[in-house]
Protein backbone atom coordinates (compact mmCIF):
# COMPACT_ATOMS: atom_id res chain seq x y z
CA UNK A 1 0.00 0.00 0.00
CA UNK A 2 1.43 3.40 -0.38
CA UNK A 3 1.94 5.96 1.61
CA UNK A 4 -0.01 8.89 1.25
CA UNK A 5 1.72 11.17 3.92
CA UNK A 6 3.84 10.97 6.96
CA UNK A 7 3.41 13.39 10.04
CA UNK A 8 5.83 13.20 12.98
CA UNK A 9 4.44 14.35 16.05
CA UNK A 10 5.52 13.81 19.34
CA UNK A 11 3.13 12.32 22.16
CA UNK A 12 4.36 10.61 25.33
CA UNK A 13 2.71 7.26 27.09
CA UNK A 14 3.60 6.19 30.88
CA UNK A 15 7.09 7.66 30.41
CA UNK A 16 8.92 7.51 33.99
CA UNK A 17 11.94 10.07 33.99
CA UNK A 18 14.75 10.07 36.90
CA UNK A 19 18.03 12.40 36.68
CA UNK A 20 16.60 13.55 33.17
CA UNK A 21 16.30 10.02 31.79
CA UNK A 22 13.28 8.54 30.31
CA UNK A 23 12.70 4.80 31.15
CA UNK A 24 10.29 3.14 28.68
CA UNK A 25 8.42 -0.21 29.81
CA UNK A 26 6.18 -3.02 28.34
CA UNK A 27 1.98 -3.84 28.78
CA UNK A 28 -0.24 -2.01 27.02
CA UNK A 29 1.93 0.78 25.01
CA UNK A 30 4.33 1.22 27.62
CA UNK A 31 4.27 1.04 31.30
CA UNK A 32 7.14 3.58 32.79
CA UNK A 33 8.94 1.51 34.92
CA UNK A 34 12.26 2.68 35.61
CA UNK A 35 15.54 1.70 37.76
CA UNK A 36 17.24 3.12 40.79
CA UNK A 37 20.13 4.22 40.98
CA UNK A 38 22.32 3.02 44.05
CA UNK A 39 22.83 6.04 46.35
CA UNK A 40 26.31 5.67 48.45
CA UNK A 41 26.92 5.10 51.61
CA UNK A 42 23.86 2.96 51.50
CA UNK A 43 23.23 -1.09 52.64
CA UNK A 44 22.58 -3.67 49.72
CA UNK A 45 19.42 -5.09 51.65
CA UNK A 46 18.18 -1.09 51.62
CA UNK A 47 19.26 -1.21 47.77
CA UNK A 48 17.16 -4.28 46.86
CA UNK A 49 14.17 -3.36 48.78
CA UNK A 50 14.41 0.28 46.98
CA UNK A 51 14.30 -1.68 43.61
CA UNK A 52 11.47 -4.20 44.68
CA UNK A 53 8.82 -0.77 45.30
CA UNK A 54 9.60 1.67 42.48
CA UNK A 55 8.39 -0.48 39.80
CA UNK A 56 5.21 -1.27 41.70
CA UNK A 57 4.54 2.46 42.69
CA UNK A 58 5.36 3.73 38.47
CA UNK A 59 2.45 0.42 37.54
CA UNK A 60 -0.50 1.77 39.84
CA UNK A 61 1.17 5.49 39.30
CA UNK A 62 -0.43 8.01 36.56
CA UNK A 63 -0.19 7.68 33.13
CA UNK A 64 1.53 10.92 31.86
CA UNK A 65 0.49 12.26 27.95
CA UNK A 66 3.03 14.16 26.75
CA UNK A 67 3.59 15.47 23.30
CA UNK A 68 6.91 13.57 22.64
CA UNK A 69 7.42 10.05 20.58
CA UNK A 70 4.62 9.67 18.37
CA UNK A 71 5.43 8.83 14.37
CA UNK A 72 2.10 9.08 12.29
CA UNK A 73 1.56 7.35 8.96
CA UNK A 74 -1.35 8.22 6.89
CA UNK A 75 -1.65 4.96 4.60
CA UNK A 76 -3.74 5.52 1.39
CA UNK A 77 -6.41 7.62 3.33
CA UNK A 78 -7.85 11.38 2.69
CA UNK A 79 -8.14 14.04 5.66
CA UNK A 80 -10.90 15.65 3.69
CA UNK A 81 -12.97 12.52 3.57
CA UNK A 82 -15.19 11.52 6.24
CA UNK A 83 -15.15 8.14 8.04
CA UNK A 84 -18.71 7.68 6.78
CA UNK A 85 -17.42 7.71 3.37
CA UNK A 86 -14.28 6.19 3.05
CA UNK A 87 -12.71 3.72 5.81
CA UNK A 88 -10.54 5.01 8.42
CA UNK A 89 -8.78 2.45 11.00
CA UNK A 90 -6.24 3.25 13.65
CA UNK A 91 -3.34 0.86 14.49
CA UNK A 92 -1.12 2.21 17.77
CA UNK A 93 2.06 0.16 18.07
CA UNK A 94 4.65 0.74 21.09
CA UNK A 95 8.14 -0.36 21.15
CA UNK A 96 9.69 -1.29 24.31
CA UNK A 97 12.79 -0.83 23.04
CA UNK A 98 12.63 2.97 21.73
CA UNK A 99 9.70 3.95 23.55
CA UNK A 100 7.97 5.24 21.04
CA UNK A 101 4.74 4.72 19.44
CA UNK A 102 3.64 4.26 15.68
CA UNK A 103 0.14 5.43 14.92
CA UNK A 104 -1.26 3.87 11.16
CA UNK A 105 -4.60 5.74 9.85
CA UNK A 106 -5.19 3.67 7.12
CA UNK A 107 -8.41 2.07 5.45
CA UNK A 108 -7.71 -1.53 7.41
CA UNK A 109 -5.37 -2.80 9.85
CA UNK A 110 -1.54 -2.23 9.11
CA UNK A 111 -0.78 -5.37 9.51
CA UNK A 112 3.38 -4.55 8.74
CA UNK A 113 3.26 -3.36 12.32
CA UNK A 114 1.85 -6.80 13.61
CA UNK A 115 4.30 -8.85 12.29
CA UNK A 116 7.57 -10.36 13.59
CA UNK A 117 7.62 -12.89 17.13
CA UNK A 118 7.90 -9.99 19.53
CA UNK A 119 5.03 -8.22 18.51
CA UNK A 120 3.03 -11.77 18.53
CA UNK A 121 4.24 -12.26 22.37
CA UNK A 122 3.66 -9.02 23.29
CA UNK A 123 0.18 -8.56 21.99
CA UNK A 124 -0.04 -4.60 23.20
CA UNK A 125 -1.03 -2.86 19.89
CA UNK A 126 -4.35 -1.05 19.82
CA UNK A 127 -6.41 -1.37 16.94
CA UNK A 128 -9.29 0.91 16.22
CA UNK A 129 -12.44 1.70 13.60
CA UNK A 130 -14.66 4.05 13.10
CA UNK A 131 -18.31 3.23 12.00
CA UNK A 132 -21.29 4.51 11.02
CA UNK A 133 -24.51 2.77 12.55
CA UNK A 134 -27.81 3.23 11.27
CA UNK A 135 -26.92 6.90 11.10
CA UNK A 136 -24.95 6.92 14.24
CA UNK A 137 -20.72 7.30 14.19
CA UNK A 138 -19.04 5.59 16.67
CA UNK A 139 -15.37 4.87 17.28
CA UNK A 140 -14.68 0.65 17.82
CA UNK A 141 -11.38 0.36 19.76
CA UNK A 142 -10.10 -3.46 20.30
CA UNK A 143 -7.45 -4.53 23.10
CA UNK A 144 -6.28 -8.21 22.99
CA UNK A 145 -6.06 -9.34 26.89
CA UNK A 146 -5.17 -12.77 26.58
CA UNK A 147 -5.38 -15.60 24.72
CA UNK A 148 -3.06 -17.10 21.76
CA UNK A 149 -0.51 -18.45 24.09
CA UNK A 150 -0.32 -18.94 27.85
CA UNK A 151 1.63 -16.31 29.08
CA UNK A 152 -0.96 -13.85 28.26
CA UNK A 153 -3.47 -16.19 30.28
CA UNK A 154 -1.14 -15.96 33.38
CA UNK A 155 -1.24 -12.45 33.37
CA UNK A 156 -4.53 -11.22 31.75
CA UNK A 157 -6.04 -9.48 35.23
CA UNK A 158 -2.31 -7.25 34.96
CA UNK A 159 -3.26 -7.07 31.24
CA UNK A 160 -6.97 -5.43 31.56
CA UNK A 161 -5.32 -3.15 34.56
CA UNK A 162 -2.85 -1.67 32.00
CA UNK A 163 -4.87 -0.96 29.24
CA UNK A 164 -7.86 0.49 31.52
CA UNK A 165 -5.19 3.01 32.74
CA UNK A 166 -3.83 3.67 29.47
CA UNK A 167 -6.81 3.73 27.55
CA UNK A 168 -7.42 7.71 27.53
CA UNK A 169 -4.09 8.53 26.59
CA UNK A 170 -4.77 6.35 23.81
CA UNK A 171 -7.64 8.09 22.95
CA UNK A 172 -5.71 11.49 23.26
CA UNK A 173 -2.96 9.87 20.93
CA UNK A 174 -5.96 8.93 18.38
CA UNK A 175 -7.47 12.49 18.25
CA UNK A 176 -3.41 13.91 18.58
CA UNK A 177 -2.40 12.25 15.21
CA UNK A 178 -5.32 12.19 13.22
CA UNK A 179 -6.23 16.07 14.14
CA UNK A 180 -7.08 17.54 11.10
CA UNK A 181 -10.07 15.12 10.68
CA UNK A 182 -11.75 15.96 13.83
CA UNK A 183 -10.80 19.70 12.97
CA UNK A 184 -12.82 19.45 9.54
CA UNK A 185 -15.61 17.19 11.49
CA UNK A 186 -16.17 18.41 14.64
CA UNK A 187 -19.00 16.41 15.57
CA UNK A 188 -17.10 13.26 15.53
CA UNK A 189 -15.65 14.34 18.88
CA UNK A 190 -19.51 13.79 20.13
CA UNK A 191 -19.61 10.21 18.84
CA UNK A 192 -19.46 7.33 21.28
CA UNK A 193 -16.08 5.18 22.00
CA UNK A 194 -16.83 1.21 22.59
CA UNK A 195 -14.09 -0.50 23.79
CA UNK A 196 -13.67 -4.20 23.28
CA UNK A 197 -11.45 -6.28 25.62
CA UNK A 198 -10.81 -9.70 23.58
CA UNK A 199 -10.21 -12.83 26.03
CA UNK A 200 -10.68 -16.33 26.46
CA UNK A 201 -11.49 -15.25 30.47
CA UNK A 202 -15.20 -14.81 30.69
CA UNK A 203 -14.25 -11.91 33.12
CA UNK A 204 -12.32 -10.39 30.73
CA UNK A 205 -13.90 -10.29 27.69
CA UNK A 206 -16.74 -7.85 27.36
CA UNK A 207 -17.28 -4.70 25.32
CA UNK A 208 -17.51 -1.02 27.32
CA UNK A 209 -19.24 2.11 26.02
CA UNK A 210 -16.65 4.68 27.51
CA UNK A 211 -19.29 7.60 26.22
CA UNK A 212 -18.21 10.15 23.91
CA UNK A 213 -14.58 10.57 22.49
CA UNK A 214 -14.06 14.41 23.91
CA UNK A 215 -14.76 12.84 27.34
CA UNK A 216 -13.20 9.72 26.97
CA UNK A 217 -10.13 10.87 25.91
CA UNK A 218 -10.22 13.49 29.32
CA UNK A 219 -10.85 10.88 31.32
CA UNK A 220 -8.15 10.88 34.17
CA UNK A 221 -5.26 9.34 33.90
CA UNK A 222 -3.01 10.96 37.01
CA UNK A 223 -4.65 9.04 39.33
CA UNK A 224 -2.69 6.77 41.67
CA UNK A 225 -4.26 3.38 42.39
CA UNK A 226 -3.06 0.90 44.77
CA UNK A 227 -3.99 -1.90 43.08
CA UNK A 228 -5.75 -3.21 39.67
CA UNK A 229 -8.91 -4.19 41.42
CA UNK A 230 -9.35 -0.35 42.27
CA UNK A 231 -8.27 0.66 38.77
CA UNK A 232 -11.45 -1.80 37.72
CA UNK A 233 -14.23 -0.40 40.16
CA UNK A 234 -13.20 2.87 39.18
CA UNK A 235 -13.13 2.47 35.06
CA UNK A 236 -16.81 0.40 35.63
CA UNK A 237 -18.00 3.88 37.56
CA UNK A 238 -16.48 6.07 34.58
CA UNK A 239 -18.77 4.02 32.45
CA UNK A 240 -21.94 3.18 34.86
CA UNK A 241 -23.30 6.12 33.25
CA UNK A 242 -23.14 4.97 29.74
CA UNK A 243 -25.74 1.80 29.89
CA UNK A 244 -25.98 1.37 26.48
CA UNK A 245 -26.55 -1.20 24.22
CA UNK A 246 -24.04 -2.26 21.58
CA UNK A 247 -25.25 -0.43 18.20
CA UNK A 248 -25.84 -3.61 15.78
CA UNK A 249 -25.53 -2.72 11.80
CA UNK A 250 -28.96 -3.45 9.77
CA UNK A 251 -29.20 -6.49 8.02
CA UNK A 252 -28.56 -6.20 4.03
CA UNK A 253 -27.65 -3.35 1.90
CA UNK A 254 -28.07 -0.25 3.24
CA UNK A 255 -27.36 3.60 3.38
CA UNK A 256 -27.16 4.22 7.38
CA UNK A 257 -24.74 1.67 8.14
CA UNK A 258 -20.80 1.78 6.98
CA UNK A 259 -18.12 0.38 6.17
CA UNK A 260 -20.80 -2.59 5.25
CA UNK A 261 -17.76 -5.22 5.99
CA UNK A 262 -15.89 -5.15 8.65
CA UNK A 263 -12.51 -4.24 9.10
CA UNK A 264 -11.42 -5.70 12.35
Amino acid sequence: MEVASEKRVEVGVGEGKEDGRSSGGGGAVGVGMGGVEKTPGRRRGHFKKSQSIVPVARLFGPSIFEASKLKVLFLGVDEKKHPARLPRTYTLTHSDITCKLTLAVSQTINNSQLEGWYNRLQRDEVIAEWKKVKGKMSLHVHCHISGDHFLLDFVARLRYYIFCKELPVVLKAFVHGDGNLLKNYPELEEALVWVYFHSNIQEFNKVDCWGPLKEASSLSSTTTYSSSSELGETQMDNTSNYNLDLPQPCQGSCTCCFPSTRKI
